[in-house]
């Protein structure tokens, strides 16, 4: 391990060290309103963007926000290698400016948007665009890929898919969950929407899930066709009312995945990764203990939820 390795590993504990965790996240989660709730967030290091008087959505995208600053610091650290697989990783708050960007242009207000500095991939050029044809051209000639359409829905598909292929393959290490996540994309879009991925995106469905899942008529059988390391996200979910159980199965697993790797010795691409996921966990944990707050207060049993 080489000393730019080590310098990310320190500080990559230091990153995880800040996070809340389940006590601080309950305590949150019982605040009688939002505003004690964002109160106490202000007082942690999501007060980087976490701000008195915000809205719950404005107190989400804060917590987004803190985690996408932390990638970037961590990145900085990191040799090239490592700074890349942040990059990538930082796909997630460049689709997030994309799909807002993509609402802008059919009328709807804009809304406030991810500071990538060096983890961007193409955004500087996406948010110049003016219409959505002018859009898919500038994807197109970008790594995310053509997208096949200029139809909002099946950008938004083809660049989370694009997004996953990347993951899968510049990371053997976050592979088994990028295709799990595509799985669960493919299987939303499906059976829940009814709607089928457009081509050249489909190449990217194929790429990660096979052929034989594009014969699959039910959930069930989705699930059964899928390849060995994406079935895991769909195990013992059949209905569709039901994906929302897959989901947390797979938050439930990069949790699990994640926290076994920092334990391991050393510091290299694998523990970065970890790193972001870890920091990704704690993130949505705080965002339903916000929401729970927001509605006055959590049982005990939501509380259990967020262990």
């Amino acid at each position: 391990m080489n000393a730019a390795w080590t310098a990310g590993g320190v500080r990559a504990g230091g990153l995880l060290n800040r996070r809340l965790g389940t006590a601080a996240t309950n305590d949150i989660a019982r605040c009688a309103s939002l505003a004690d709730a964002v109160s106490l967030l202000v007082a942690t290091p999501y007060g980087f963007a976490v701000r008195r008087g915000q809205t719950l959505v404005a107190a989400e995208h804060a917590l987004s926000a803190t985690v996408l600053w932390h990638l970037r610091v961590l990145a900085g650290w990191l040799p090239r290698h490592g700074a890349h697989l942040m990059r990538l990783l930082a796909g997630w708050f460049e689709i997030a400016n994309l799909l807002d960007h993509l609402r802008t242009l059919c009328g709807a207000d804009p809304q406030p948007r991810y500071v990538l500095g060096s983890l961007a991939t193409a955004w500087p050029r996406l948010a110049e665009t003016s219409s959505t044809a002018q859009l898919r051209a500038v994807l197109a000639a970008s790594p995310w890929g053509d997208p096949g359409t200029t139809e909002p829905w099946g950008i938004a598909t083809a660049v989370h898919l694009s997004w996953a292929a990347r993951v899968a393959s510049a990371s053997p290490y976050a592979r088994a969950w990028a295709v799990g996540g595509a799985a669960l994309l493919t299987a939303r879009a499906r059976f829940v929407v009814g709607r089928s991925v457009p081509e050249p995106a489909r190449r990217w469905q194929v790429l990660l899930l096979g052929a034989r899942q594009a014969q699959a008529h039910t959930l069930a059988a989705f699930g059964r066709r899928l390849p060995a390391e994406a079935r895991w996200a769909l195990c013992g979910v059949e209905d569709p009312d039901e994906l929302w159980r897959a989901e947390e199965q797979w938050w439930t697993r990069l949790d699990r995945d994640a926290s076994a790797t920092r334990r391991r010795p050393g510091f290299g691409p694998a523990h970065a990764v970890s790193c972001a996921a870890l920091l990704a966990v704690d993130a949505r944990r705080c965002r339903a203990a916000l929401e729970l707050a927001a509605r006055g207060g959590s049982p005990q049993e939501a509380l259990d939820a967020l262990a």
